[in-house]
C-alpha cells in the first residue's frame, strides 16, 4: 500500500459531516492523481479537503509512488470502484487505460469528475482544470513581447497523451502561428516527465540550430531539464526560457534570472472544485462540462505579491 493511500483513508476517518444542510451528507468521494509527493498535487489535496470540510464528504486520494504508471493508477482506480464510492475523481495519466474504467463507473451508476488532465471521455460528467490552451496562450504571447516578435523557439512538454500535455503544446503553437510570423518554431519535443530527457532535447535543439533564442518547457520536469542546460552552458540572457507550473526550480531560477517567467494554474483552487463538483452531480445539481480553475503569469515583479506567492510551491 502507497504512502498516498494510507493518508487518503486517514483522510476519510478524520473529516466528519459538518453544517451545511445542503452538502451529500457523509457521501464518500475517490481522487486519483498522477502524482501524490509533488507540492503542486499536495496543494491539490488541500483544496479537495478543504472542500470536503465545507460540503460535508469524506475523500481519498490516492496516486501511484515513484515512478508512477499507468497501469499503477489504473489498478488504484479499479480499487476504488471496488469500495462504491458515491463519486470517482481522476486526473489520467492515460486516458485510453482509464475508459473501461470509467465504463465500470458508469454501468454503477458512479459519475466520474475529471481534474487537471482529467480524460477525454463522454462517460466524465465534468471537468476541474486550468485552460491550458488560454494559459500556453499567455506563456506564447510573454516569449514573444521577451523577444520582440522575432526569433527561433523550442517547445518541451511533457507528453502527447495527456489532455494538459496536448493543450499547452497546441495552445502555445497555436497562438505563436496566430501572432507571430516573425518567430519560427525550431521544433517540438516530448521530456516524458524526466528532467534527464528534457535536459538532453533542450541540449539537442541548442546544437541544432545556432539562432535559438527561446524555449518553452510546458511543465516542471522540463523546466529542471532545459535550467540545467542553460546554466551547464552559460546560455542565461542570451536564450529566454518560459516556463508552466510553479516548482522550486522554476522559482528559483526566475529570482536568479536563468528564466524570464511561468504560468502558474491554482492547484488549491482545482481541488476545492472538484469535489464541489462531484457534491453537485450528488446533489442532483447541474454543472458545466468545463470548470475553469484559473491561471496567472509570475515573474521578478511579482513574485511575492500575496495573491501569487501563495500559489508557488518552492
Amino acid at each position: 500500500m502507497s504512502r498516498a493511500r494510507v493518508f487518503g483513508l486517514l483522510v476519510c476517518l478524520a473529516f466528519l459531516p459538518g453544517p451545511r444542510a445542503e452538502a451529500a451528507g457523509p457521501a464518500h468521494i475517490a481522487i486519483i492523481a498522477p502524482g501524490y509527493a509533488e507540492p503542486f498535487w499536495q496543494s491539490v489535496l488541500q483544496g479537495a479537503l478543504r472542500a470536503a470540510r465545507d460540503f460535508d464528504v469524506t475523500i481519498s486520494f490516492d496516486a501511484p509512488g515513484s515512478g508512477p504508471t499507468a497501469d499503477g493508477q489504473a489498478a488504484m482506480v479499479s480499487a476504488a470502484l471496488a469500495e462504491n464510492p458515491a463519486a470517482l475523481c481522476i486526473d489520467a495519466l492515460d486516458g485510453a487505460k482509464i475508459i473501461p474504467l470509467l465504463q465500470k463507473a458508469h454501468k454503477a451508476k458512479i459519475p466520474v469528475i475529471g481534474f487537471g488532465s482529467g480524460v477525454d471521455s463522454p462517460l466524465v460528467v465534468s471537468t476541474a482544470a486550468t485552460d491550458n490552451s488560454a494559459a500556453a496562450a499567455l506563456a506564447a504571447n510573454k516569449m514573444a513581447a521577451l523577444l520582440g516578435g522575432a526569433g527561433t523557439v523550442g517547445v518541451i512538454v511533457r507528453d502527447r497523451a495527456t489532455r494538459s500535455g496536448i493543450d499547452r503544446r497546441d495552445g502555445f503553437l497555436s497562438e505563436m502561428k496566430k501572432r507571430y510570423p516573425g518567430i519560427r518554431i525550431a521544433g517540438t519535443g516530448y521530456s516524458g516527465g524526466d528532467p534527464q530527457a528534457a535536459a538532453d532535447l533542450a541540449a539537442a535543439m541548442v546544437k541544432a540550430d545556432a539562432d535559438l533564442s527561446g524555449l518553452f518547457c510546458g511543465d516542471e520536469d522540463s523546466a529542471a531539464g532545459i535550467l540545467k542546460v542553460v546554466q551547464e552552458l552559460g546560455l542565461a540572457g542570451r536564450l529566454v526560457v518560459v516556463g508552466f507550473d510553479s516548482g522550486q526550480a522554476q522559482v528559483d531560477a526566475i529570482r536568479g534570472g536563468l528564466m524570464a517567467g511561468a504560468v502558474t494554474q491554482d492547484p488549491v483552487r482545482i481541488g476545492y472544485k472538484t469535489v464541489e463538483a462531484a457534491v453537485d452531480i450528488l446533489n442532483g445539481r447541474r454543472v458545466p462540462r468545463r470548470i475553469d480553475t484559473g491561471f496567472h503569469w509570475y515573474d521578478r515583479t511579482n513574485l511575492d505579491d500575496p495573491a501569487i506567492a501563495v500559489l508557488l510551491h518552492p
